[in-house]
This record gives C-alpha cells, sequence and structure tokens, in this order.
C-alpha cells in the first residue's frame, strides 16, 4: 500500500513525501492535460503531518510567499486559481481515502464501454470501460462508477447513483467492485468527496475506504 501511494502521488503531484507542514512544489504535470484531457493546474494532498501543493512552475515563489505570511492553507487557498491563472475556478477541499482491502460486498454493476449505448452521458468523459448498474427488468440506468486514470499508479473512482435507487445500498457495492478490478489492475483505487458530504462518506466506508485523516485540495475542476 505504502508503496503505491507514494508512486501515485510522486506521478500525480509531482513529489512526495511531504517533509514541512506544506511544501509548496512546482511540477511541470501542472502544465499537461490530466485524466480528463483538462489542466489541473493546482492540486494537493495533505496527511496529519504534512502535506504537498503542486503548482505550475510560475506560480510558486508567489504562492509560498502568501503561505509564509499567513501560514494557513485556508487563506492561501482562495487565492491559488488567480495564481496559477484561472482566476474563474474556485477553490476545494476533499476527504482522501484508499485502501488495499475494499469490502467483500456482492457485485452490483456491469463493465461497459464508456460509450456503449445506454451508458449515461455523465459516464462518457471517464472513458474506457465504466461499471453500471441497470434494471434487470427495464434496462433503466440505476448507478455508475467512473474511474479517474490520474496515472499508471493510482485511479480514483466517482460513483454517482439516481435518485429513485438511493437507499438500496448500490453505490457501495459498485465502489467496492470498482476497488477490486483497479487492485487487480495493479493501481491503488482513491476515493474523495466533500468533508459535509455524509452520504458519501457512509458510501467509501462501507466499501473499505477508511478515512485515515487526509486531505486533498486544489482548484477546482473545469466543468
Amino acid at each position: 500500500m505504502e508503496r503505491w501511494l507514494v508512486e501515485h502521488l510522486s506521478h500525480w503531484l509531482g513529489g512526495w513525501p511531504a517533509v514541512t507542514e506544506l511544501d509548496i512544489i512546482g511540477a511541470d504535470v501542472r502544465d499537461h492535460p490530466g485524466w480528463d484531457g483538462k489542466i489541473h493546474p493546482a492540486i494537493g494532498v495533505s496527511s496529519p503531518e504534512a502535506g504537498v501543493l503542486s503548482l505550475p512552475p510560475h506560480a510558486v515563489t508567489a504562492a509560498t510567499k502568501l503561505y509564509a505570511e499567513e501560514k494557513d492553507l485556508a487563506v492561501l487557498g482562495p487565492w491559488v486559481p488567480a495564481l496559477v491563472g484561472f482566476p474563474e475556478r474556485g477553490w476545494f477541499t476533499a476527504v482522501y481515502r484508499w485502501t488495499t482491502h475494499p469490502e467483500p460486498l456482492p457485485d452490483a454493476g456491469t463493465w461497459m464501454a464508456a460509450d456503449a449505448p445506454g451508458v449515461p452521458d455523465w459516464l462518457l468523459p471517464f472513458g474506457g470501460d465504466v461499471l453500471v448498474a441497470m434494471d434487470p427488468a427495464t434496462g433503466e440506468h440505476l448507478a455508475g462508477v467512473g474511474i479517474k486514470r490520474h496515472d499508471a499508479y493510482g485511479h480514483e473512482l466517482a460513483v454517482v447513483t439516481a435518485p429513485p435507487a438511493r437507499g438500496r445500498g448500490l453505490a457501495r457495492r459498485l465502489v467496492a467492485q470498482a476497488a477490486r478490478r483497479v487492485l487487480d489492475e495493479g493501481a491503488l483505487p482513491t476515493y474523495m468527496h466533500d468533508p459535509a458530504n455524509r452520504a458519501s462518506a457512509a458510501v467509501a466506508e462501507a466499501a473499505g475506504f477508511p478515512d485515515r485523516g487526509w486531505f486533498a485540495f486544489g482548484a477546482a475542476e473545469a466543468r
């Protein structure tokens, strides 16, 4: 687990482990398209002890100066999108989770190509295979999981359940099923959610993604 996590964060952020309260580093990867073909100009991850904020090299000096004045990521964060050249984006903070032992819940979905007929449009940007649960009687879409393939070492899972299908335990089963596949492919499954999203937190816990006190943060993804 530790090796996979370090490999993933080293590639995704451009540097890890963190050695101070917050290492602000310049990484060329921030100027290149991410999992969805879009630029993700500011990404960070923190453990309870330390963290790394990955920025384009040109933004490091200004961000480091601002952080030195306040020593508070909550103050620095809202300024970061403008510092990296994307002032229209917001700043996000998410609980960051990973697992090497997903819960042995029964499978709930079928793997399909993201562009296959009947797959909901929201899953198309993920590309590759996506995990879809459908009503066997009507063919109605119930829930799905897309995979953000950040690099060869870490794949982030995103799950959405259609409102009429909520409360059946589909999301946790799909997330556990997807996590097993990611592990079989030799990568670490990760999961992120808003700290206030209790439903998503419950899905993560039930699927085997414990809360270790880690967070991810950065400029919000382009829509």
